[in-house]
């Protein structure tokens, strides 16, 4: 597809739309908060194999297919971010890649 899933230059990192897949595999379909728990974990491994961690994380992005699951997505997010609390948006989208994809997320990291 010609893009990369993260990107550093000097000490920004660009994450970017990460959603709950293994392996070809979709976890935690039908549950939001399962799928954003799973993505924020994910991220945190991008993260850290580019020397950053979830501490430097100043903004995330959230795609979300259906707004009435923000209080799940936002119990997930809470649990990784609930001391950083970066800038957040969670916007509703028409649909994401795969109809069992419930909720995508991308961050910006500034290392510090």
């Amino acid at each position: 597809m010609g893009y990369s899933r993260a990107v550093k230059v000097n000490n920004v990192i660009e994450v970017a739309g990460t959603t709950a897949t293994k392996d070809g595999e979709i976890l935690g379909k039908g549950d939001p908060y399962q799928q954003t728990e799973y993505i924020l974990s994910q991220i945190d491994e991008i993260l850290r194999e580019l020397g950053s961690e979830m501490t430097d994380v100043v903004r995330t992005r959230m795609y979300v297919v259906n707004i009435n699951h923000w209080e799940e997505i936002g119990k997930a997010h809470y649990k990784f971010f609930k001391n950083i609390k970066p800038v957040a948006t969670m916007v509703e989208v028409k649909s994401l890649i795969d109809p069992d994809l419930l909720v995508e997320i991308e961050v910006t990291a500034v290392m510090k």
